[in-house]
Formats: C-alpha cells, sequence, structure tokens
C-alpha cells in the first residue's frame, strides 16, 4: 500500500484494549514491523496489535500526516472510537489532506 509522495494515519487496536496512532510511507510493511515486535515502536512491542482498526490515506506529505497523527493521539478514547466508526469525521476536520477512507 505504497504511492509515490503519500502517507497513511492509522489506528492500531492493541490486545490490552487500547489504541496506538502512527503514520507511515507504506503502510503494509508499517504494520507487519508492528506485528513482528520491530525496535522502532515500543509501545506495540508490549501491547500486540490485533488489527488495524482504521487507516486514512494522507495528500499533503509528512507534515500534514504527523499533524494529524498528533491531533488522533490527543483524542480521548471515545472520540478516537468514533472516527474509527465513522471515519469521514475526521476527513471532515482536515478535508486538504484526504485522498481516500
Amino acid at each position: 500500500m505504497k504511492s509515490a509522495g503519500c502517507y497513511w494515519v492509522y489506528i492500531l487496536q492493541c490486545d490490552n484494549n487500547t489504541y496506538y496512532t502512527g503514520y507511515t510511507s507504506d503502510l503494509t510493511r508499517r504494520y507487519q514491523e508492528h506485528l513482528n515486535g520491530s525496535s522502532k515502536c515500543k509501545y506495540t512491542r508490549s501491547f500486540k496489535p490485533l488489527c488495524i482498526a482504521q487507516s486514512w490515506q494522507i495528500n499533503g506529505g509528512k507534515a500534514v500526516a504527523m499533524q494529524i497523527e498528533i491531533a488522533i493521539k490527543k483524542m480521548k478514547k471515545k472520540d478516537k472510537e468514533k472516527i474509527i466508526l465513522n471515519p469521514l469525521l475526521l476527513a471532515q476536520t482536515f478535508p486538504q489532506a484526504f485522498i481516500s477512507i
């Protein structure tokens, strides 16, 4: 799932009933790193991901993806669950940044 110049913001559901949020240019590779316990992600080494709960393909480069990741990380769990169930809610906050959901 890699496209030139585009990034993904994603939320993983972990085995301790929490969510992990990240961004990447290659969603498939990054998810595999989480599953394998890569040293790049200390959190998911301790709390294994069960699935990708939601992902968004981002237009606008790394800086925009990082901005969206930070916004999600600041959300309360119930708000993360809302955007997982209705991904368009996040797109409404950052309309210029979304390629696909």
